[in-house]
């Protein structure tokens, strides 16, 4: 007969250990930064007229200028749709233009326009901002120790999933 208690010798899974501490805690805390980064990085654009990860696709264009589409979707490693979907709603803003590749007329070029300009240093105050905000309190030997570690995991990531991204 079963009496919904657990037998001495059985472990619920409410005694177990917190799955951080048994799964990896690293990694859990790795995807809680990362979780809280992008929330913090919307709060820092509100009122930019750009949805988060739309100053990632900007910040390219403003590096590099016009580039196939197919290269953002690769540099910005996103689903297509997830990009096309940001392409219109930043032509629909007049933030970028979209035209065929001189080049290659089925291929696209995506270049962002002069009226997306201004936006450039409202986003990157916005990204120093996110930078302090995000390192206070760690000094500057701290800080560069931090970006070799995360360099460094960047590229054990990188080996195990045999996908390296382009440095930027």
């Amino acid at each position: 007969m079963t009496t919904g208690h657990a037998a001495p010798a059985e472990e619920s899974c409410t005694d177990a250990l917190p799955t951080a501490a048994i799964g990896g805690p690293v990694s859990h805390a790795v995807s809680r930064v990362a979780r809280l980064h992008r929330i913090a990085a919307g709060k820092a654009l509100k009122g930019v007229e750009l949805y988060p990860g739309q100053e990632l696709l900007m910040m390219h264009l403003w590096d590099r200028g016009a580039v196939r589409q197919t290269e953002l979707i690769r540099s910005l490693e996103l689903d297509p749709s997830t990009v096309t979907k940001m392409l219109q709603r930043l032509e629909q803003t007049g933030h970028v233009r979209r035209r065929p590749d001189p080049a290659d007329r089925r291929a696209v070029l995506v270049e962002a326009t002069d009226e997306s300009c201004a936006l450039h240093t409202v986003v990157e105050a916005a990204w120093g901002s996110l930078e302090e905000h995000t390192l206070a309190g760690l000094d500057p030997a701290e800080r560069a120790e931090l970006a070799r570690l995360l360099a460094k995991v960047e590229e054990n990531l990188c080996r195990e999933t045999a996908d390296c991204p382009d440095r930027r």
